[in-house]
């Protein structure tokens, strides 16, 4: 079990693990029927997906508007009086042409060989208005002792992203500081045995499916052979 400490510099700020807004970000509380719209949490990789990290919440009262308008990056909203702390005021930026940054001033301590890194939050890849902020990634490693600032890509022209209190706008992931793999092609018996699994797969899926096959309203056919599967592999690994 890896644990993540956090030092903040807003309360407001504090961190928790990303969950799915069932109704709200992540779509509409649908079950997996015949004639139901299709939604993101119907798909167990996307949720996993959309979980596995860090959600930070915007932690200000007064929202922030950003957009582009004639090529300039135009930062919208009523900030009020500094505080006493001597920050940078208002804590967001420009940063170039096409970027800006979040004076976040978030400490999170992970453990020896691993880092984070920052995201677009999950809710960004279903929203339909294109407001949503698109957090740069950006890997820190740990022996670095504050995330001073967190850097946003610029809406395209004539668009505008958001910030709204308590709502939130990015994502951190934990991962091991050096990328150690590399790419190759699978040797022969390797290639077979992936087919093979696959091949079994497919010729039994009417039986890890059954009961379980459903046509949405865009007639796409489901069913829960992944999340059977998924469901078996995750049993047969508390086993051992």
């Amino acid at each position: 079990m890896q644990k993540v400490k956090y030092r903040l510099n807003d309360p407001r700020l504090a961190p928790r693990r990303t969950k799915l807004e069932i109704p709200g970000w992540a779509g509409k509380r649908e079950p997996r029927a015949n004639g139901s719209r299709e939604q993101v949490w119907h798909c167990v990789p996307f949720s996993e997906g959309a979980q596995y990290g860090i959600e930070l919440f915007y932690p200000y009262d007064n929202e922030l508007h950003v957009s582009t308008k004639d090529g300039q990056l135009v930062l919208e909203s009523d900030w009020g009086d500094p505080p006493d702390s001597g920050l940078q005021w208002p804590p967001f930026r420009s940063f170039g042409d096409t970027f800006y940054t979040y004076q976040i001033l978030l400490d999170l301590k992970v453990e020896p060989g691993m880092a984070i890194r920052t995201e677009p939050h999950p809710r960004f890849y279903t929203d339909p208005s294109d407001s949503v902020p698109i957090a740069v990634p950006a890997l820190i490693r740990n022996w670095w002792p504050m995330m001073f600032f967190c850097v946003f890509k610029a809406p395209a022209e004539g668009r505008t992203h958001i910030f709204r209190p308590n709502e939130p706008f990015a994502q951190i992931i934990v991962i091991p500081e050096e990328a150690n793999f590399e790419l190759e092609p699978m040797t022969a018996e390797e290639f077979a045995e992936r087919e093979l699994q696959s091949r079994r797969i497919y010729n039994n899926r009417p039986n890890l499916s059954a009961g379980t096959a459903w046509t949405s309203s865009t007639e796409t056919v489901f069913d829960g052979t992944y999340r059977h599967l998924h469901r078996a592999a995750k049993e047969k690994a508390r086993e051992q």
